[in-house]
């Protein structure tokens, strides 16, 4: 199952033989405080933290579902490009009608006896949509779990970054009962064995289809879809005819640049350091500086951001989850102090 879902593109890690949760770390890895970043666990091709070491490599798959280890497997969702829709059967009492659908009004007229599953909640949020029932959708891969529930894999989409969430949560929820797997989370595998049994794919059906137009606007509604950079407010702009006349002085976009590599220069380093470089604060410093640099007329928000974030990946590569709001706090609180090459103002 591994190497199938190797081939398919989907990278993979292992779960903890019989379970549903990732097999555990090394103890080196299990010490309070210790994370995966720059962890030399990973790149010595150990499974450590979880869907983090998720891998495409055969030799590795081979090395790690060995027959001693009996490990399931799980997938690592934004890699491999999918958002999975889990459909939660726990048969429970529904909460209030304002948290069935989160931001969508439920008329009282509308009579919710009988529900108490996300099968329910997820069929009702379709039919006011005018669409049909996903969990009926046999042109998707559909996994049903040991718990009665419902995998639905649909394709994350090309540009789009979907994120995870929990249908009980009080931050972003599609609905009771139904969670979202996408970036920075995982999923079973199809065909993967616990003590509950197995997940089994439902239908022919076996690859992902197109996430449907209406469910990615419902997503968007709920705050599922990774946003850009936010351009931080612009407090002062300098009139075009006085930035021509710093530039014609020697200042201006050159000077700027030299300002913001400066700071730049001191993240990138963060490279050659995997732990106790002071990365987070330094990254801050730099989008400060830079937010000050746009409030001020001196980059263009665009430009500014760009950069910041592709010296954090060089330095710290697949941690945007982590970079982007340090960049995003750090340019806003800058953009309150433009600056200008020699003091700010």
């Amino acid at each position: 199952m591994a190497r199938w879902c190797a081939q398919t593109h989907w990278p993979v890690h292992p779960l903890a033989p019989g379970r549903k949760t990732p097999a555990g770390n090394c103890e080196a890895c299990k010490t309070r405080g210790h994370t995966q970043e720059g962890c030399p666990c990973l790149a010595a091709g150990r499974w450590c933290h979880g869907f983090h070491a998720a891998t495409l490599d055969p030799e590795r798959i081979d090395m790690w579902w060995a027959p001693q280890h009996r490990f399931g497997v799980g997938v690592a969702c934004g890699p491999a490009g999918v958002v999975v829709i889990d459909i939660d059967a726990h048969t429970k009492d529904a909460p209030h009608r304002d948290r069935v659908l989160p931001g969508i009004p439920i008329h009282p007229s509308i009579d919710l006896t009988g529900l108490a599953t996300g099968f329910h909640t997820l069929a009702l949020l379709a039919a006011m949509r005018g669409a049909p029932d996903p969990a009926e959708d046999a042109n998707t891969l559909r996994v049903q779990t040991p718990s009665g529930g419902l995998h639905l894999w649909y394709q994350a989409g090309p540009g789009r970054r979907w994120l995870c969430s929990s249908g009980s949560g009080t931050n972003r929820a599609l609905a009771w009962q139904v969670d979202i797997r996408a970036h920075g989370g995982y999923i079973v595998a199809p065909g993967t064995r616990t003590d509950a049994g197995t997940y089994t794919p439902l239908g022919s059906c076996r690859t992902p289809a197109p996430l449907p137009d209406w469910l990615a606007h419902e997503l968007t509604r709920t705050g599922h879809l990774e946003t850009p950079l936010t351009r931080p407010p612009a407090t002062r702009v300098v009139p075009q005819r006085g930035r021509q006349a710093v530039a014609a002085a020697g200042g201006g976009r050159d000077a700027a640049t030299r300002t913001l590599a400066t700071v730049l220069a001191d993240v990138a380093a963060c490279a050659t350091t995997p732990e106790g470089a002071a990365f987070s604060e330094k990254l801050n410093r730099a989008a400060f500086t830079a937010g000050g640099l746009v409030a001020s007329g001196r980059l263009t928000a665009e430009d500014a951001e760009r950069t910041l974030l592709q010296t954090a990946r060089t330095a710290r590569p697949g941690q945007d989850g982590r970079c982007i709001p340090i960049i995003r706090s750090g340019m806003n609180a800058g953009a309150r102090r433009p600056l200008h090459p020699g003091g700010r103002t």
